[in-house]
């Protein structure tokens, strides 16, 4: 009896040692695979070109003051001949012309009050009237801005915001940069390993980054996602950052 049991004791013991042996084989390989699978590196690609904008939007507009409603909206009348004639005579026609309604609006004021402090006070109306100007013109529109000061040193009711200067095919700009930046990460990647005895493997996760359109000379402070658009300058510089995680292969 006594030996029976010390047999079956000896086999037991022999299982559980193969059962242990088993698992810690088995725990090994997924260890393995996954300190494996952690290997990666993450780099950010850059690229970028110089683009021109193709198109240009400039506002201007007739502003005036009267001291009634009907004075108000005369005087814009008459007044917006001239800058028509303005707009025509530097080659800005009616078909690249949108004109807004004609505004009357109360014109307010702030008076001082005998113990301090201010009150609102209407004294008299504002007329406007604004023509948005859209153009693939873009020196006309440059000369044309330059020009209106001197129409406004003559007393014409004349302002003027500064050009838009844009960039029509922006997300093929975008496109042809993302595959420029990709090149650029996984040459930059390369650069990062080649020294260890490894090689830069599949793609494991890509983001885009910034996409910027900034002035010539321009600089890019941070990556954040929406980047920025000049609008200031005909030549402008455009540059895409993205971030990418690749493999990294024994």
């Amino acid at each position: 009896m006594e030996k029976q049991l010390s047999f079956s004791m000896a086999i037991l013991g022999l299982l559980l040692a193969l059962g242990m042996s088993g698992a810690a084989f088995i725990l090994g390989v997924q260890a393995k695979k996954a300190v494996s699978a952690q290997q990666s590196v993450s780099v950010k690609g850059l690229a970028e070109k110089a683009v021109q904008a193709d198109n240009a939007e400039w506002t201007a507009t007739v502003s005036i003051t009267a001291p009634d409603f009907a004075q108000a909206l005369a005087k814009l009348r008459q007044e917006r001949p001239g800058l028509d004639a303005f707009l025509v005579e530097h080659g800005l026609d009616k078909t690249s012309w949108q004109e807004s309604g004609e505004q009357v609006t109360p014109h307010m004021v702030d008076v001082p009050l005998p113990n301090g402090g201010t009150r609102s006070e209407q004294q008299g109306f504002d007329a406007s009237q604004s023509i948005v100007v859209t153009t693939k013109e873009l020196a006309k529109v440059t000369t044309a801005n330059k020009d209106i000061l001197s129409v406004q040193a003559t007393g014409k009711p004349f302002t003027a915001t500064s050009p838009s200067y844009l960039v029509s095919n922006l997300e093929e700009i975008k496109m042809s940069l993302i595959g420029a930046a990709t090149e650029n990460a996984r040459n930059r990647a390369k650069e990062f390993v080649k020294h260890d005895g490894v090689k830069v493997g599949v793609m494991r996760s890509a983001s885009q980054g910034a996409f910027y359109i900034l002035p010539p000379g321009g600089t890019s402070d941070g990556d954040d996602y929406g980047g920025t658009y000049d609008k200031t300058t005909i030549n402008k510089t455009a540059k895409v950052v993205v971030t990418i995680v690749y493999n990294i292969e024994q």
